[in-house]
């Protein structure tokens, strides 16, 4: 086909085919992350977990699958420490997250930020799973149980200190015992902050040492009220305490984690107050009965041996006691006479001792001591100046010596006899007529001052020495 632009001379190309883009497999996974994170920023999505893997990171793989499909899923360790309970294969979950590529493999997946299990609550699931883990560590064992004490005289109770729980609990405890020791740990039962509470509280009386027994106590509530003494951290901050706990959550028919890792668990607080003392009234009940039947049996026992002692025969009883206390009284006696003897004897050899210490000490007159140790220190002070004028004198002698000595070395005695010492303008010696020219200012050293010379003439060789 030719145009009338070719007939002009000007030749014109047109290309039909569309201009390629080519992307790298970088930039092209670059633009589908780009498109899912802006069309699938936040989504639910419904499925059963499979091939769940939990990592050391704490991050948890899965995939999220259905009758036909499939998806990868990821929930991190950040989103994961929110969740009651521990995701499982076969689990029937609900997800919110957003979509996200995973560059290094080309695949898309599921950026988990919150689970919800579908069926079964997710706090009755992670109630069971917990109650399952710390089951198979021994925490709910019968043998790990402490017996309480008898007759607990100081009590520690962790509880909310404005709630109807420890109003009932101190009714009761006053009522049946008064006169105990208590000491009440504030803390919160529900809520943000009450599971460090709780365990600080638990904490504070297993390291003090005070109480006899530890009462934590919680009014009833739903799963989500009681959820506190489900924590992981509570249970093993009971089972951690130095002191048998009481555990007193809610209603009867409440049960919590922390009623099977405490020592006892009681279906009420109040229960746990009279679990845990009995009445005065009953001890002193139990004490006058003791006092009875050991009265009772003493009685019983004088007449036993009163009709043992007349079968056998008063009399002689009566003589064979009185021939041992004649026996007895004679070994008194004696053993008075051989004291006596012992402390004469003692007391003797004590005058003695004491007459010869006393010779002793009068021997050792102590002013003659002071006057012979006053004559030797003077003797030495006459001695210690002697001889320290004598080294005074040689070291003055020979500082002397010395001295003259070292006059007749120095070079400027050598100056003082007549003879000095050129240097040059740089300050070094001349030692040669050929080291400087004429012309040259040089610096001359006497025995007594300096001189400075401008060189006229300087002869070298022979002639020099006869000059």
């Amino acid at each position: 086909m030719t145009s009338n632009a070719e007939s002009s001379g000007v030749q014109l190309s047109f290309t039909l085919q569309a201009e390629r883009r080519v992307f790298s497999v970088s930039e092209l996974t670059s633009e589908i992350r780009g498109i899912f994170s802006q069309q699938f920023r936040d989504v639910w999505v419904l499925g059963e977990i499979s091939g769940c893997k939990a990592a050391t990171s704490g991050h948890f793989y899965f995939s999220l699958k259905d009758a036909t499909s499939q998806v990868k899923a990821v929930l991190f360790r950040g989103s994961a420490r929110w969740l009651k309970f521990r995701p499982q294969d076969g689990m029937m979950v609900l997800a919110r997250g957003s979509l996200d590529v995973y560059e290094a493999r080309g695949e898309y997946q599921l950026i988990v930020e919150h689970l919800e299990p579908q069926g079964a609550g997710a706090l009755q699931l992670a109630f069971e799973q917990l109650k399952k883990k710390l089951e198979a560590e021994g925490l709910f064992a019968a043998t790990r149980k402490r017996p309480l004490p008898k007759f607990p005289r100081r009590i520690g109770i962790v509880t909310s200190p404005s709630g109807a729980v420890i109003r009932d609990i101190l009714h009761v405890l006053s009522r049946r015992f008064p006169g105990l020791h208590i000491r009440l740990f504030p803390a919160q039962v529900q809520g943000d902050g009450a599971m460090e509470q709780v365990c600080r509280g638990l904490q504070f009386f297993s390291t003090g040492g005070w109480a006899d027994v530890v009462i934590v106590a919680r009014g009833g509530g739903s799963i989500e009220d009681l959820w506190t003494f489900n924590e992981e951290a509570v249970a093993r901050a009971i089972a951690a305490c130095g002191k048998p706990v009481i555990s007193a959550i809610g209603h009867e028919t409440d049960y919590t984690i922390a009623d099977f890792v405490a020592d006892l668990r009681a279906p009420t607080p109040s229960a746990a107050a009279e679990l845990l003392i009995c009445t005065r009234e009953s001890l002193l009940e139990q004490i006058t009965a003791a006092r009875e039947r050991l009265l009772r049996a003493a009685r019983y026992r004088i007449l036993m041996c009163a009709r043992e002692l007349q079968q056998h025969g008063a009399e002689r009883a009566e003589a064979l006691l009185h021939r041992t206390l004649t026996r007895g009284a004679q070994r008194v006696d004696e053993l008075e006479f051989t004291l006596r003897a012992l402390a004469h004897d003692n007391l003797a050899g004590r005058r003695k001792h004491l007459q010869k210490s006393t010779q002793r000490l009068q021997s050792l007159d102590l002013r003659l001591r002071y006057a012979r140790a006053g004559a030797r220190l003077n003797a030495a002070e006459f001695q210690l100046k002697q001889l320290g004028r004598g080294m005074i004198w040689k070291a003055q002698h020979r500082y002397e010596s010395l001295t003259g000595h070292m006059k007749q070395l120095s070079p400027l005695a050598v100056l003082g006899r007549g003879y000095s010492i050129v240097q040059d303008e740089s300050g070094r010696i001349v030692r040669r007529s050929k080291d400087t020219e004429p012309g040259k200012l040089v610096n001359v050293r006497l025995g007594e001052g300096r001189i400075e010379a401008r060189v006229e003439r300087s002869i070298h060789g022979p002639a020099a020495r006869e000059t």
